[in-house]
């Protein structure tokens, strides 16, 4: 299981992606101090046990990670939607919806 300061740069990052808008894992984990974790982020996600807006977390081509029309594919495509977030065919337009933090928040906010 990943230690708990890793779950909480993920948790505290997580909170800063806007309502609307979605991050691929390995931004995430680019973000969190991690880079080329991609995959550390994902498993992170699966064991954590808050609703820590896991669903705005998508494979870095938009694709949610999930099996197509899974129960957890549908999930997150019905969050995303209710956000705002245009789906199709279990992707997202990461240029349209992508999440690119500023500068301040980068520098400050997420300082670990």
């Amino acid at each position: 299981m990943p230690d708990e300061a890793v779950q909480s740069r993920i948790e505290k990052t997580l909170s800063f992606v806007p309502l609307g808008h979605v991050v691929s894992y390995g931004l995430l984990a680019d973000l969190c101090g991690l880079p080329g974790r991609a995959r550390m982020m994902g498993k992170c996600l699966r064991e954590l046990s808050v609703d820590c807006n896991w669903h705005r977390v998508l494979r870095s081509d938009g694709k949610i990670a999930f099996p197509a029309g899974s129960e957890k594919a549908e999930e997150q495509r019905q969050r995303l939607t209710a956000e705002g977030v245009v789906v199709k065919n279990y992707r997202v337009n990461m240029n349209e919806f992508g999440w690119t933090p500023d500068l301040h928040t980068i520098l400050v906010e997420l300082e670990y």
